[in-house]
């Protein structure tokens, strides 16, 4: 074969694969690569996410009871301490003094009751007496007035005996006066025992409130006082000292902040995982026991209904997550005031149709049908009146066309929301393949646009760098 007709045959061949490149890639330039994912049946799971810190549910700030220097602190900051455990104790000379003078008045008090109980039986013996002097005076009475009324004995010795009678009566009336007297004289004393037993008890309190106890088991969070210092009582509106705080931690929660937005999703009851920045790796399980009504500024934390501002900013609800006890709770290992993140599982959905969150899109629905028709290009039956249009939650879903792929807008109805995914009720099946991305293709995808898959890692551009 000569050269000449070599030539011939390679030129041809050129001009015919450059005629099938150039209808390749005119074919390429109208078709928009999009990222692409399946509708999957799976379990979903909806959390919300609140920071705070952990709290004790139950902690007191023991103050000072008595006046008075400070004399032990026998406890430090982060000590464990059994209930009716001695704190600290304060100076208690004067109410020791008064319980001792007390107790003198006491026994002096109970002395003189056996004096007057024995003043009472001696005028209870008297009153016998009189009785057995009256008897006989009684006797010899009425003997004489017999003697009389026979004019056997004369007039003198009769009123005698009369007078001696008479006597006996007083006599016995004087004396069971004086039993009364004498057991009224015992009463008093008693009364008067009683009271002074009732004014050591008041003074036995003083003296014990110079000794702090613990109210329960728990730990000392907070000791501000030193030994030497002097306490003071609080009174009305003037605080009075702080001799520490104490936290029984023994039911520990994390007092989160959650978003006014997720708010509304959490309830009484709601399993949580709560992890604490000072432990990483530990998770810990509870549920949420409080939530909290009132709006708190997120810049202050003061609640909306006591701010004076009228300035518009975000704000957080107070959320009260209660650590279960059998969650691997160390009271060695928590500690009051460690932040904390707080994840509430406010719904799970076993088995359920899922997409991934970033596909949804908002669109006219009667649009999207006329574009779809129209392979992607608007048409006279496209709306375009200036009236604001009706807009659709829905995704693009991809359809075989012939030999190209393209893309068709289906509404959906949705349910819960995941951390990736959201739960599809109504427009799709499982297995519907759907475009998800990128955002800036998806911004303005059409129906009926012609599409092939690019799932491939998009390079991270740094905006920040200077050119």
């Amino acid at each position: 074969m000569s050269a000449k007709k070599i030539a011939l045959i390679v030129f041809a061949v050129l001009v015919l694969a450059g005629a099938i490149t150039g209808t390749i890639l005119y074919g390429r330039s109208n078709v928009t690569p999009v990222a692409t994912g399946k509708a999957v049946r799976e379990d979903l799971v909806a959390t919300v996410s609140g920071t705070g810190q952990i709290k004790p549910k139950t902690y007191v700030n023991v103050g000072a009871t008595s006046f008075g220097r400070i004399t032990h602190l026998y406890v430090k900051e982060g000590d464990h301490v059994k209930a009716g455990t001695v704190l600290a104790t304060v100076e208690n000379v004067q109410p020791e003094a008064t319980v001792a003078a007390q107790a003198a008045t006491i026994a002096a008090s109970k002395t003189d009751i056996s004096s007057y109980i024995a003043a009472e039986k001696t005028a209870v013996a008297n009153v016998d007496q009189a009785k057995a002097d009256l008897e006989q005076k009684q006797l010899d009475f009425g003997r004489s007035k017999q003697l009389y009324e026979s004019k056997l004995i004369a007039k003198q010795d009769y009123d005698a005996k009369k007078a001696a009678y008479d006597m006996s009566v007083a006599t016995l009336a004087q004396r069971q006066a004086a039993v009364a007297q004498a057991q009224a004289q015992t009463d008093s004393a008693r009364g008067h025992t009683n009271q002074a037993v009732a004014t050591q008890r008041a003074n036995y309190d003083a003296l014990d409130k110079t000794v702090s106890r613990a109210p329960f088991d728990g730990l000392v969070t907070n000791v501000p006082v030193r030994e030497g210092e002097t306490v003071v009582v609080g009174i009305q509106n003037a605080e009075g000292s702080t001799l520490m705080t104490l936290a029984d931690m023994s039911v520990i929660t994390a007092e989160v902040k959650v978003d006014e937005t997720d708010i509304v999703n959490v309830r009484l009851g709601q399993p949580a995982d709560v992890t604490v920045d000072a432990l990483p790796g530990k998770i810990f399980k509870g549920h949420v026991t409080e939530v909290g009504d009132q709006a708190l500024l997120r810049t202050t934390g003061v609640a909306t209904s006591q701010s004076t501002t009228g300035t518009e900013e975000a704000k957080d609800f107070k959320v009260v997550v209660t650590l279960d006890a059998d969650s691997g709770i160390s009271p060695d290992d928590l500690r009051p005031g460690l932040s904390c993140t707080a994840k509430i599982v406010t719904a799970n959905k076993p088995d359920t149709l899922t997409i991934p969150i970033q596909s949804l899109v908002q669109r006219d629905a009667a649009d999207e049908q006329a574009l779809y028709t129209n392979h992607g290009k608007a048409s006279t039956t496209v709306s375009t009146s200036a009236t604001k249009p009706t807009l659709t939650q829905g995704v693009y879903l991809l359809v075989k066309d012939k030999d190209k792929l393209r893309v068709k807008f289906v509404p959906v109805t949705t349910g819960i929301t995941g951390a990736t995914d959201i739960e599809v009720l109504t427009g799709l099946n499982a297995g519907d393949e759907l475009v998800t991305g990128r955002y800036k293709i998806l911004r303005s995808l059409k129906s009926g646009t012609a599409i092939k898959r690019d799932n491939s890692v998009q390079p991270i551009v740094d905006t920040d760098s200077s050119s």
